[in-house]
């Protein structure tokens, strides 16, 4: 990761699913250089349709906060050139994954970017945190957090912080020297089991 960029991501959205007509409502985003958040992104967005009442009360966006805000389609051509071609993170990345490329392909674009989720990444570095929702990893991890949830930047930048967290973790207990986005990555694809034995495996080939 050191000298990569990074981006962070998170979407709020009308509900679980692009493929049944749900829309994003919210995105926020930080890029992660050298281990800091060195920029940010956020913007609500106007879906063209009604939030539900459990959406409002979950997120706080309600629907004059939307209404009030851009257009979707005017809020991803901002943030498709913000992400570039940089790699992405997210906390359960296939759910934002999903909506970042409904709301690109409604732009006329793809993503060039690959992604990886801090959420599987964390069931291996903190096999014994009770669960690994963001919320509980930040209270597991210690990362300082003024009680914001479910609002796109401020998951964003705890979901930064987290993969900062995982990736000390495994320096300090690996004694692993670089930790690129990659290794993250390959991490989080492979069985918990088989995570301690390929991280030592990395840690013996960098000495």
């Amino acid at each position: 990761m050191n000298n990569h960029p990074v981006i962070v991501l998170d979407f709020e959205t009308t509900g679980l699913s692009p493929q049944y007509g749900d829309r994003a409502i919210e995105i926020g985003a930080v890029r992660l250089e050298n281990n800091r958040i060195t920029d940010r992104f956020q913007s609500l967005m106007n879906p063209g349709i009604r939030i539900n009442s459990f959406i409002e009360s979950y997120t706080g966006i309600t629907n004059d906060m939307v209404e009030a805000a851009p257009p979707c389609a005017a809020v991803m051509e901002e943030f498709a050139e913000f992400i570039g071609d940089h790699p992405l993170v997210a906390h359960n990345a296939s759910f934002d994954g999903k909506f970042l490329d409904a709301e690109l392909e409604g732009i006329g674009t793809s993503r060039k970017s690959t992604m990886a989720c801090s959420m599987l990444a964390a069931r291996r570095v903190y096999p014994q945190a009770p669960n690994h929702k963001l919320g509980t990893l930040v209270r597991y991890c210690g990362i300082y957090t003024d009680g914001t949830f479910h609002r796109a930047l401020a998951d964003a930048e705890m979901t930064g912080h987290l993969w900062i967290a995982m990736i000390d973790a495994i320096k300090d207990t690996f004694g692993i020297n670089r930790v690129s986005f990659d290794l993250m990555q390959k991490v989080s694809r492979i069985t918990k089991a088989k995570a301690p034995a390929y991280l030592e495996k990395i840690a013996r080939a960098q000495r």
